[in-house]
């Protein structure tokens, strides 16, 4: 049987790698990559995205003492001030984070970054500690394609998911936390454990489980119950935002966990786990919908799922497979994934090179459409897929794009924080309020130019055989839409169009919103 993958990749091919990989590369992103070998492409994606360090520095208050926890603030005045000030900062933690997907020349670091992100879903609503997230996401790329035991262990203690999820909470002859994420129900009034104490706390569990491991129907109530026993003993000290196991408060009593009785501790729950056959499979299916298909083959997840686990669980072994699949190149994967808002927002600055002075309004952007960055919906993320697009969101999707190409043409960027809605407009005034000093300096160091965007629509077309004053000829059109769209649009750009006005029409045919 031939394969599918190619000796020597064409420009379509290279866009389909490089948009499945990173975000919708530019021509001029493309052509170094025109006749290379998929595999050796692949490898040099994956080592670059493995050895990628963040090209800016983060917010400064990432660097400066935790804050006060906000239930040791004296009054209701100074914990309103923290909490608007947290705000502030995880939209300008968003911001840095969009500013890097936008500039980086590794892509696939962030890619993966925003896929584990979303896998150990954690929000800063209810950690309300911006350096908290910060270091999260730290842990998030130091394991982005490494090992995901390592990286499975690492979040397991991590103070931000131990906060979000009640691991916090969960000690031996202690009540549940009172603030649990909205899904979860207060455990049922009197009930035990087996010791007589208050029942432990479940959550983290049950989604490390259902979610983060196996997936529905992979386990029971009493594994649920028993390994939450297991994970009991973990605190935060909110001061240094460091977790600490306190043995005290740890249940080491045996307990029963998949048919096998031991002293298991939270360590020995996870390694549980992942010898479980569905872990592999469950992890190769979610990669496989990031990066493939909708529809990932039974007996393919098999194979690599076997992969995984021989690997020592290596994420970066599993992606090469999977972009190295016959199915992965056939024909009808390509734009059978929808843009999630963050691949949308960021993709079209990185395929039209549009430059900006800052990425604030981005995260009005995202937000707007679905997709605030550390404010994922609960804790199975974002559903993704077909659930990004729905009448009103589609509407939305395409009033960004439009917006985006007249604040080109006037040199503004107004229209995309105005269209965003009242909360996420605060968050970004608070955010600006915060950096006002620095962007001043900033403007006058350069000479007083304004915060806006750029982009040389001229050194963009005539690459590709088109000019912006003139209406393209057939060849030329041919080339722009194979530069701009995934697949042959789904409507005709009218004759006599010209320049940017072009990439705005078909910015805004529906294929633009698949990848």
């Amino acid at each position: 049987m031939t394969s599918a993958i190619p000796n020597r990749m064409t420009p379509a091919e290279v866009r389909h790698l490089l948009t499945r990989t990173g975000f919708v590369p530019s021509p001029r992103e493309v052509a170094p990559w025109v006749g290379v070998p998929a595999e050796r492409a692949v490898e040099q994606l994956i080592a670059q995205a493995r050895s990628a360090q963040p090209l800016q520095a983060a917010p400064p208050y990432t660097r400066e003492a935790i804050h006060t926890p906000y239930g040791r603030l004296p009054d209701d005045e100074a914990r309103k001030a923290a909490r608007q000030q947290g705000r502030a900062e995880a939209v300008a933690l968003a911001a840095w984070w969009l500013q890097q997907m936008r500039d980086t020349p590794a892509p696939l670091a962030e890619r993966m970054a925003l896929f584990w992100h979303n896998h150990f879903a954690t929000s800063m609503q209810k950690v309300q500690q911006a350096q908290g997230m910060y270091l999260q996401h730290q842990l998030l790329r130091q394991h982005a394609l490494g090992s995901f035991r390592e990286l499975l262990h690492g979040i397991a203690r991590n103070p931000a998911m131990l906060v979000y999820l009640d691991g916090a909470a969960n000690k031996a002859q202690a009540p549940k936390s009172s603030e649990p994420p909205s899904r979860f129900a207060p455990a049922p009034a009197g009930r035990r454990s087996a010791w007589g104490g208050p029942a432990p706390n479940e959550n983290f569990a049950r989604e490390v489980m259902e979610l983060f491991t196996l997936g529905e129907g992979q386990y029971g109530e009493r594994d649920v119950k028993e390994a939450a026993r297991a994970f009991s003993g973990w605190s935060v000290e909110r001061e240094s935002w460091q977790a600490r196991f306190r043995p005290r408060q740890h249940d080491g009593e045996p307990k029963t966990i998949f048919g096998r009785t031991a002293r298991f501790d939270g360590d020995g729950v996870l390694d549980l786990l992942l010898e479980q056959p569905a872990a592999a499979r469950f992890i190769t299916t979610k990669l496989w919908r990031e990066f493939v298909s909708p529809t990932p083959p039974a007996a393919t997840v098999e194979r690599l799922a076997q992969g995984l686990r021989a690997s020592g669980w290596r994420i970066d072994t599993l992606l090469r497979e999977l972009l190295l699949c016959d199915e992965f190149w056939a024909p009808q994967a390509r734009a059978a994934l929808i843009k999630s808002p963050v691949e949308l927002a960021v993709g079209t600055l990185r395929q039209f090179e549009i430059q900006l002075d800052g990425t604030l309004p981005l995260v009005a952007v995202t937000a707007r459409l679905g997709q605030m960055l550390f404010y994922p919906p609960n804790v199975k993320g974002w559903p993704g897929y077909t659930d990004w697009i729905n009448s009103t969101s589609l509407l939305d999707r395409k009033r960004y794009t439009e917006r985006l190409f007249r604040a080109l043409e006037a040199g503004s960027d107004g229209a995309m924080v105005a269209n965003a809605g009242p909360m996420v407009r605060e968050l970004i005034q608070e955010a600006r309020s915060r950096e006002r000093r620095a962007l001043r300096q900033a403007r006058m160091e350069a000479g007083g130019q304004g915060f806006g965007m750029r982009f040389d629509a001229e050194a963009w077309l005539k690459p590709l055989g088109a000019w912006p004053d003139r209406e393209p000829d057939a060849a030329a059109q041919a080339q722009i839409v194979a530069a701009v769209l995934p697949v042959a649009p789904v409507n005709p750009v009218p004759a006599g169009t010209v320049g940017l006005s072009w990439l705005r029409a078909l910015s805004l045919d529906p294929a633009f919103q698949l990848k």
